[in-house]
């Protein structure tokens, strides 16, 4: 290990090389989502440098939202099993700006050749084979959310129907515990569009109602896409809200 830190020395500085490290254990499994990580000093031990070199790698991970600091308790690895985690990339809440807990209905999941463009996104094929999954997410009774998403089925190949029917919790947390698929970051595009038959059905809306479109491809370590999502959200009594920094 300090031979490999030494070779790559002139690239990077020791703690980014400290960071793809620690990456690299996430990304094979080593420490999974909710556990917790080797201490700084057993981390400085591992790889042969200071304790402070350590530190200021899990700083940046930690603000890179990968890994969680808790007082006293050490560093976990991030998990959207964590109900300040189950709502993260999810932007939409009421106008009057409460919790939004939504319930899912799943209305399809099925195998689909990838075209073009959701090959390109996903780094696959063309004619792949893709699971497309449809769902449906309502608040206090009324839908709002109507979603197709897109997973390479590779991946996702034991996932149907009935297993998200299953799950209580959210689906990123599902695709970790089933799948060992950690989502660590998304890129959203916004658009403004007109319901058409399908989304006047799911979101009981007149055709032609301006709806919200999201498309969001979502990655896992090492900057890997591994689900497209394009959700449709009627925002008669929500707002899409982004905090920026």
């Amino acid at each position: 290990m300090p031979e490999a830190l030494t070779a790559s020395a002139s690239f990077s500085p020791l703690y980014q090389q400290i960071k793809a490290l620690i990456l690299a254990s996430l990304q094979a499994a080593e420490w999974l989502p909710g556990s917790l990580i080797p201490s700084e000093m057993e981390l400085a031990t591992r790889f042969s440098v200071s304790q402070g070199t350590v530190r200021k790698a899990i700083d940046e991970l930690a603000a890179q939202n990968l890994l969680v600091r808790r007082q006293g308790k050490g560093t976990f690895v991030a998990t959207h099993h964590e109900e300040d985690w189950q709502y993260r990339f999810l932007h939409l809440v009421p106008d009057e700006g409460q919790k939004f807990p939504l319930m899912s209905q799943f209305l399809a999941c099925k195998k689909v050749r990838a075209n073009a463009k959701d090959a390109q996104l996903l780094k696959l094929k063309t004619g792949d084979a893709l699971i497309e999954v449809q769902r449906v997410q309502s608040y206090v009774g009324k839908p709002i959310v109507f979603e197709h998403i897109l997973l390479p089925a590779t991946r996702f190949k034991d996932l149907d129907l009935e297993m998200l029917t299953l799950w209580s919790g959210p689906v990123y947390a599902l695709y970790e515990t089933r799948f060992a698929t950690h989502m660590v970051r998304a890129e959203e595009k916004i658009k403004a569009i007109a319901a058409d038959e399908l989304l006047s059905t799911h979101l009981h809306v007149p055709i032609g109602h301006p709806v919200l479109l999201v498309e969001r491809l979502a990655f896992t370590y090492g900057n890997k896409p591994v689900e497209i999502r394009r959700a449709r959200y009627d925002t008669t009594q929500q707002h899409y809200q982004n905090m920026l920094n």
